[in-house]
């Protein structure tokens, strides 16, 4: 298993917003990093990763080279679009800096560029940062998208240069394809070594294969059992977490809309609108009182509040036993 140290430099200028990789450039970017991200920390337990971006003022390293993938997970999803060009030297070369620091010098050293928009760097210089590049011993894997026709001889330059021993890999990904579907098999994926972080790469094509073919578009089973493998498990779901978050946050925020609305309509709900403006613990113990009466149709108003009474205070629970010990001897009578 090769120990390396791999910086992902992402493109996050106004390219990215266009919609000819689906859903969009950076969407699909991001799904393709996030697996990337688990392919390298699975392939070996002390490799590291890092990301930053290459648009806006100057490109920002924004995860330093760390084994914590979750770290790295949530930093892709935190990833805004800014700038409307990509400075790929300066990237580059810090990219080159902030591997040079790594903790563990005995990882190689690695640069994943996904290149989504126009390169205005010259050729010359790009083949000179390359050079420099080889003479330290940084593999360089290049993607490039989106702005294939303008880019390609210049990343096609840049490779051949940085190229040793073919450690290095240029991948070119027309629109059509799912940027991950592509990806997915080649060398950036797979390694060196061509074992696909154990087995990870292959987990994650068959999962895409089989989500594709049910019509599903989140990668929500990748055929590996967590009982077997629960660290793989956990990273092919992680980077669709905080999405379904997101989701779930916005359902259960319609569901309080609605639920307000139809009040007036349920006699159940009605209690816990009379006390909306009391405190959280109130709150929480009339709806388990309705909970517990809900299927009881034939009880009064009463009950709701006795129930919170009984699970908030033991002296109203006596007062209320004693009241209906009172009413029970009125009946009597």
């Amino acid at each position: 298993m090769v120990l390396e140290s791999t910086l992902v430099c992402l493109d996050n200028s106004e390219f990215m917003r266009n919609g000819d990789y689906a859903p969009s450039r950076i969407a699909a970017q991001a799904d393709a990093v996030n697996l990337l991200c688990g392919a390298k920390t699975q392939s070996n337990p002390e490799n590291t990763v890092g990301l930053m971006t290459l648009a806006g003022k100057v490109p920002k390293v924004l995860i330093a080279p760390t084994a914590e993938l979750g770290k790295v997970l949530s930093a892709v999803h935190g990833i805004a679009i800014e700038g409307e060009q990509v400075d790929f030297a300066a990237g580059i070369q810090k990219a080159q800096l902030a591997l040079k620091h790594r903790q563990n010098k005995n990882q190689r050293q690695r640069i994943v560029l996904f290149a989504g928009s126009p390169i205005e760097t010259e050729q010359k210089d790009l083949v000179k940062i390359a050079k420099k590049l080889k003479k330290n011993n940084v593999a360089v894997d290049i993607v490039s998208f989106g702005e294939t026709d303008s880019n390609n001889e210049k990343l096609e330059a840049f490779h051949a240069a940085v190229n040793s021993n073919d450690n290095s890999h240029f991948v070119t990904v027309p629109p059509g394809p799912a940027l991950l579907d592509a990806l997915i098999s080649t060398p950036i994926f797979q390694g060196e070594d061509g074992g696909g972080g154990s087995g990870f790469a292959a987990a994650a094509a068959a999962g895409a294969a089989a989500a594709a073919a049910g019509g599903g578009g989140a990668y929500d089973d990748f055929g590996v059992d967590p009982n077997l493998d629960p660290e793989l498990a956990l990273a092919l779901r992680v980077s669709m977490e905080e999405e379904r978050a997101r989701q779930e946050a916005a359902a259960a925020a319609d569901g309080g809309v609605g639920g307000e609305g139809g009040a007036s309509g349920e006699g159940a709900a009605q209690p816990v609108d009379e006390d909306a403006g009391e405190d959280a613990l109130l709150q929480q113990a009339l709806a388990m009182s309705m909970d517990a009466d809900g299927g009881d149709t034939t009880t009064t108003p009463a009950p709701p509040v006795a129930a919170a009474a009984d699970d908030e205070d033991e002296e109203l629970q006596r007062a209320l036993a004693m009241s209906m010990e009172d009413a029970d001897g009125d009946e009597q009578k």
